[in-house]
Formats: structure tokens, sequence, C-alpha cells
């Protein structure tokens, strides 16, 4: 249930005929009160006789009870209250329930005999109700409705558990500032996703993610399209900075804009200087590695490096120190903004959506010491500049590997958040390790079905041998990745390295100890990844000879296996 506390309005009539009206879409159906301050407010939904007029003049009548100069200019309070999707549907009685609890908590109507405002509840929709109400109490004094919104929102978490309702994960105070209502029909009309405060949200991010200074991030933002203003002192410092849509204007036809700070917490010029600072100690946009430009490969090697970074990340986020794992968070998402970036059509929009549930993860009250997170940001610096990805080939390749790697990162801080009591970050993270799911099987389905084919083409000999590395080398899962369809690309994998000259007995023991594989669909497709990583293999085997052996090399491969056989387990 999420309650939704507006900004103070001043025109009471206007609301009600909103409220009561057929809506943007004709989506108002039977609009009509089921609570009131006094429970014999007129009805202009169901009773013919009833006016908005009446209605409204009853809200009224206290604010306009006192001298003109007295009335509060913003005198209409409104919130909305919206049952989550799945919910059942409350009849108007326990709606008026709800009402009730809401107004009183919020300190609009207290009860138990002290003053309070005159409101309504409207009904217009089975999933939500409207609450209205006029903010001078029946005694003339102003209502105490600090923090109002707070108030309501720790309410409905006990309403929810009563009702038996979606209990949604409390909040800390460090998600971004929510799109109003205003914004978001404004946004339905302009046919847009999403409001233009969201926008700028992304693209900002996006633009913050792996730069090493101010001229850089503002580069970005202007390259992006971004109208950009900035705060400067009478010194000549500069102290903050704000963004606009070129085509998103007020009435006036001039643009509208948001401060970095009403965008996200951490997007703040304040904020973002943090992760300078730690990058170039000795000033302003000096880089901590000349980045890779784009070209051949470019695009590719940032993935193989993207993916070695978040394999290092997950144990530091699963063993270090808050702090240092707090700025490990932070970095992964500028990871994230950068891949979905760069990468190819068809893993670009679930990447995207990855990138903006992790948002919401990517903050908490634990503070960031950063510094620590160098080599994450170092890896969303390449990505952006070693320039688009193919959805063929090594990039196609190499993108499957960095998001494998990279969901295993997103599932660890998912878990260092639940340990953290972070309800919202934990969630969130769970949704963008979903998006990554589904990301990884589009980028992967190529290259995995090039190595099963090489590994159902291997000799039967070799087979049996790799069937005996995995047994030796992973005891535990040994019978679940053998009957796997992904087996034989991973045998065709420990062919490689072997090939490469690598012990894959070795190899497999590291890949499978170092990090869990209770969350993988598929624990052979880790394996693969794991390893074709860790012996520097081509991620795109398309283009690799065939392992072949000759006479001598088979009867090697015979007592090889024997070897194996007799290797006690780890």
């Amino acid at each position: 249930m999420i309650p939704s506390v507006n900004e103070p309005g001043d025109r009471t009539i206007g609301l009600l005929a909103y409220l009561y009206g057929p809506g943007k879409r004709e989506e108002h159906v039977d609009p009509h009160l089921v609570a009131s301050f006094d429970g014999m407010a007129p009805d202009p939904g169901r009773d013919p006789q009833a006016t908005l007029k009446d209605l409204q003049q009853l809200l009224d009548q206290p604010v306009q009870a006192l001298p003109k100069h007295a009335r509060p200019a913003k005198h209409v309070w409104h919130t909305s209250v919206r049952t989550a999707p799945g919910d059942r549907t409350l009849s108007d009685a326990e709606w008026a329930e709800v009402a009730r609890r809401i107004v009183a908590a919020t300190g609009i109507d207290p009860g138990e005999g002290r003053p309070g405002c005159r409101w309504a509840a409207v009904r217009h929709a089975e999933d939500h109700i409207h609450i209205v109400a006029t903010l001078v109490r029946e005694d003339g004094t102003r209502p105490d409705d600090f923090r109002s919104g707070k108030r309501a929102q720790a309410e409905v978490r006990l309403i929810e558990k009563e009702f038996g309702l979606h209990q949604v994960a409390p909040g800390d105070g460090t998600a971004a500032q929510r799109p109003t209502s205003a914004e978001r029909h404004k946004a339905e009309r302009q046919g847009r996703e999403r409001t233009a405060r969201e926008e700028l949200r992304e693209t900002a991010r996006r633009a913050v993610a792996g730069a090493q200074g101010e001229k850089e991030f503002f580069d970005r933002l202007a390259a992006a399209g971004l109208l950009v203003k900035k705060r400067v002192a009478p010194s000549g410092d500069l102290l903050g900075y704000k963004v606009a849509l070129p085509d998103d204007r007020n009435k006036d036809g001039e643009p509208v804009y948001y401060p970095g700070a009403r965008l996200a917490p951490d997007l703040s010029l304040p904020r973002i200087r943090e992760r300078w600072s730690a990058d170039a100690p000795g000033g302003d946009d000096i880089p901590a590695e000349v980045p890779r430009r784009a070209g051949p490969g470019a695009p590719a090697a940032a993935r193989r490096r993207t993916a070695a970074a978040a394999w290092q990340a997950v144990m530091v986020v699963e063993q270090g120190d808050d702090a240092v794992a707090a700025a490990y968070i932070a970095a992964a998402g500028e990871v994230l903004d950068a891949l979905a970036k760069t990468s190819a059509a068809h893993t670009r929009r679930e990447l995207r959506e990855a990138a903006w549930a992790f948002e919401r993860a990517s903050r908490s009250h634990v503070r960031a010491v950063r510094g620590h997170d160098r080599a994450l940001r170092q890896a969303a610096r390449e990505l952006v500049h070693g320039g688009p990805a193919l959805g063929r080939g090594e990039d196609g390749a190499t993108t499957a590997m960095a998001i494998d790697m990279l969901f295993f990162l997103i599932t660890a801080i998912a878990h260092w958040h639940a340990r953290k009591d972070h309800a919202q970050q934990a969630e969130a993270a769970h949704r963008a390790a979903e998006h990554l799911r589904t990301a990884y099987r589009a980028a992967a389905d190529h290259p995995l079905a090039v190595l099963h084919q090489r590994g159902r083409r291997l000799a039967r000999p070799l087979l049996q041998l790799q069937s005996a590395v995995v047994r030796s080398a992973i005891p535990d899962l040994a019978e679940q990745v053998l009957a796997e369809p992904g087996w034989y690309a991973l045998a065709a994998t420990l062919a490689d390295a072997e090939a490469a000259g690598h012990d894959p007995a070795t190899l497999l023991t590291e890949a499978a100890g170092r990090r869990e594989l209770n969350t993988a669909e598929r624990v052979s497709d880790v394996l693969v990844w794991r390893l074709r990583r860790a012996a520097d293999l081509p991620a795109d085997a398309a283009g690799m000879n065939p392992v072949r052996r000759s006479s001598s090399g088979a009867s090697r491969t015979a007592s090889q296996e024997q070897n194996v056989t007799r290797r006690p387990n780890r």
C-alpha cells in the first residue's frame, strides 16, 4: 500500500472537480465518498441533490472563518493511498478505516477529542482512494502535519499487516525523490515512458559513470542533449548544477530545470566530487589511467576487465568492511549504467532496466569510503570509452561473460543489504539481478551454442577425461553439472584450457570454490565463463580450431584420466 502526500494546493474546488470527474482517460468509475470528518458530508457522486460546491464550502468553512490576512495561501492537503498490484479489492468500509487512520496518523484529524481539520475521502477506482483536507482546524489553528508523508508511510505499514496486504519494504530516507502526480500526468500527455525527472536522473547517472572530473561530467551531459546551468559563487567556485530536457517546458515556455540533488541524493555536486577526489587526489580531471579508446576489440576488452573487476568485488562485498563495501556497491551502479549505455540492442533494454532498478540499491546510510572502488569505476570508464559493442562475436560473448559476473555481484549486494535490514535496497538489487538474468540469456545463447557443438564433437576419450576432472575437482556439484545441457560447453572449455597450457582441474576447483553457485540457473554456464576468463580464452569460440590429439596425446589422455580418478576429493 502506497500513500503519496502531495504539495499543498490552493483550490479545494479544483481538486474535487478532478476527483469526481472522469479522469484523464475516463478511468474514474463511480466516484463517491467512503468517509469524511463527521460522517455526514454531502456526496456529489451518490446524492443527486449534492454538488461539488456544497462539499467544497463545507470543507473550507474553517478557512473562510479566518480573517483574509490569516488564511494560509496553500490550504489544501491531499494524499492518495493505493494498494499494490495483486492485492485483494478492499470494501468501502475498509477504505473508510484506512482513511480515518491516515488522517489521525498524519495529524490532520488526530481524534480522541482533539481539534482536527475537515476532510473527505473519495474513491473512484477499486485500488485507491484520495483524501482531501483543508489545513485549518475547527478552532482556527493549524494542524501538526509536520512530515505527514513519513507518518502516513508508517501507518500503512501497520495497515498492510492487519489487512493481509502486500507489505511494501519501509524506506530509510535515501531514495530519490519520486515524481509528483503533475509530473506523471505531464509525461502521459507527452507520450513519455518516464517523467522528465526520471529521464534526467538516468542521463545524469550515465554521465557520471566512470567520469573523473567536472569537465568530463558536464561535457557528457551536454553531449546527451541536456540543458545545463551551473551555480557559481562570487569567487568563481562552482557550487552546483541543474539540468533540463530541451522539450520539457513550463506554461511560460521556459525549460524546467532540476538541481542534481533533487534528482537523487548522490547526484549533488558535492557527492559526485567525492568519487573524483578519490580517483585524483592531486586535482581535477587527472585520470587514474588513460582510458583505452574505441577501436577493434575495445568493447570486448572492456567487458573482460569488467568481468574481472566484478569477480574481485564479490569477495569485498561478502567479507569486507561495511564502508568499503558501500563504495563498491555505488561503483557497481556505475558499471551497470555504463554497460547499459554501450550494449547491443538485444540486451540494452534489460540492462537499462537492471541499472534503473539497482539505482535504489546503490545508496544507504552506510557512508562509502571512496578509493577502494577504483577498479570498478575504471571498468565503467573503459566501458564508456570502449564504445558500443556489437551483439555478436567476441563483443557479444564477453557481454555474456560480464553480465554473468555482475549477476553474482548484484546478488551478493542484495544479501549484504538484507543483512543490514535495508529492505528497499535488497528488494531493488534482487529486481536488478532478475533483469540481468534475462539479459544474460539473450547475450549467452549464441556463444554457448557454439561451445555446445564443439563439446559434442570432442572425442569420447577426451569427454571421459573431462568428466573425471569434474568429478575430482567439484565432487559435490559433479552429477548436477554432468546432467546439465551446458555440460558439453564446459567440456569444450576444459579442453581449450588444457590446450592453452593450463591445468583444467586446478582452474575448475578455483572457479567453483571461490564464489557461491546456489543462485545460478545452470552451474555449467557459470563455470564456462569463469574458466574462459581465468584462462584468458576467447569468449567467442566460433573461430577457434577444434581440439585435436595425436596418438601420443590419446595415450596421454588415458593416463591422465587414471591419475585424475586416483586424486583424493578436495
